[in-house]
């Protein structure tokens, strides 16, 4: 079997158009999360489990790094708790934290050994532009900012391996949950779209190509960093995810 690539949360938005453009590729992708992915393709394996789970997503972890030679991952599965200060809670940062920071270390210790042997590791998280700030953000903002914090670690510690870590930071991007809260033709919508610089929404698809840039195997020289895929938003200073 071809080197196999990991994407958690892959059934649907940006992790579905992840997994869809690895299947592209010709890569066997794996995906880890609650539900079946939609893609119905020969070279893609769905993993039933919950990440926030720690023993589960262990499990799962060990069972996969030992069945196939994982040398790319894409830590996506995560986990929004909206809330001001006043309404935010204990359990909301847990749950958070479980997902987007627990969960992504898990995988990265129990696949980092294989990518070690083999000399090379492609490894990429998805954080989000709210880490800058955005209101009713608290614990989704801090746990995309500890993705970006991890990176920037295992930069220092994976690079004489082979193995590079970047993370991706999207905007405001249309994705069904999106959608939902923003529907076509609302005043809602719009304003987000008029706080954006190239006054358009973002698509999975958008993320998608960024995060395989990060994953080529011609992309040896850049690791450690956080790439916004916005808009323009990140400079602007305006909301997003």
């Amino acid at each position: 079997m071809e080197d196999v690539a990991v994407v958690t949360g892959a059934s649907s938005g940006i992790g579905e158009a992840i997994a869809q453009d690895l299947l592209d590729q010709g890569r066997t992708v794996v995906t880890l999360q609650r539900r079946p992915p939609r893609i119905k393709h020969p070279k893609i394996l769905f993993h039933e489990v919950d990440l926030t789970d720690a023993v589960a997503a262990t499990a799962v972890a060990k069972q996969v790094a030992a069945a196939y030679p994982v040398r790319y991952l894409v830590n996506n599965a995560g986990a929004n708790r909206p809330g001001s200060l006043e309404a935010a809670t204990v359990e909301d940062m847990d749950h958070v934290y479980a997902l987007n920071v627990r969960a992504a270390m898990i995988l990265i210790q129990t696949l980092v050994p294989g990518m070690r042997a083999a000399k090379f590791g492609r490894i990429v998280s998805i954080s989000s532009r709210a880490i800058l700030g955005k209101t009713q953000r608290l614990a989704y903002a801090a746990g995309k900012a500890g993705l970006v914090g991890m990176t920037r670690v295992l930069c220092l510690e994976l690079a004489a391996d082979g193995i590079t870590i970047n993370a991706v930071a999207p905007g405001p991007v249309a994705t069904e949950l999106f959608d939902n809260g923003h529907p076509q033709g609302s005043a809602k919508r719009q304003a987000v779209i008029d706080s954006i610089p190239v006054k358009w929404v973002g698509t999975p698809r958008d993320v998608a190509r960024a995060v395989g840039f990060f994953l080529s195997p011609d992309a040896g020289y850049i690791s450690g960093q956080t790439l916004f895929v916005c808009g323009g938003s990140s400079v602007s200073g305006s909301g997003g995810n």
